[in-house]
């Protein structure tokens, strides 16, 4: 069909698609597998929302004992981010983020983060429970073994959790090429 602008709604939509970053934090660094590859992704995906406009979220699992949000994303979140500290595994459930989420008006939320099987799929459930859709960025999360990983995004499918990927998220939001938004988002994933 010619000239159809209908979109699957399984794609995201940039104006409707906030992003949760989850307890990325110093104390993990030395124990998380493949750590770097997911802050990397995880930094993508900070940068990306930010070229879009999209809100960010950020949550550290008790700080006093793990840590800050690393450098490394810190340095690149927008000021007026929301940073709230939590001892719940899940973000959702957290004053600070509930009220953010509430402010932000956004109907689906994108996670990513620190432990995948923990922290980052129970956020993910509780996200859909409050009525919210939400895509876990599969190579921006991780946990401390590989297998935990796999069960904790096979739990989330089946929890009708999207998975997806930092690539197929932000090009799913753009939907064209050409602008601003689509120069920056290419020389980030290059």
């Amino acid at each position: 069909m010619a000239g159809v602008t209908q979109r699957h709604a399984s794609l995201l939509q940039a104006e409707s698609v906030g992003l949760i970053v989850v307890d990325v934090q110093e104390g993990f660094r030395p124990v998380i597998d493949r750590f770097d590859e997911t802050v990397r992704n995880c930094r993508i995906l900070i940068e990306g929302f930010s070229a879009l406009g999209a809100p960010i979220l950020v949550s550290e699992q008790y700080p006093k004992g793990l840590g800050a949000t690393i450098s490394e994303l810190a340095s690149v979140l927008p000021s007026t981010t929301p940073i709230v500290e939590k001892l719940r595994f899940s973000a959702i459930g957290v004053d600070g983020i509930d009220t953010a989420l509430a402010g932000a008006g956004r109907t689906h939320w994108v996670v990513c983060g620190i432990e995948t099987h923990v922290c980052v799929a129970q956020t993910a459930h509780d996200l859909i429970a409050a009525g919210y859709h939400a895509t876990i960025a599969a190579d921006a999360t991780s946990s401390r073994s590989p297998s935990n990983v796999t069960l904790g995004l096979e739990k989330c499918g089946r929890a009708g959790v999207e998975i997806s990927s930092t690539e197929m998220i932000l090009f799913e939001m753009l939907e064209i090429a050409g602008s601003d938004a689509f120069k920056a988002i290419s020389k980030l994933v290059r």
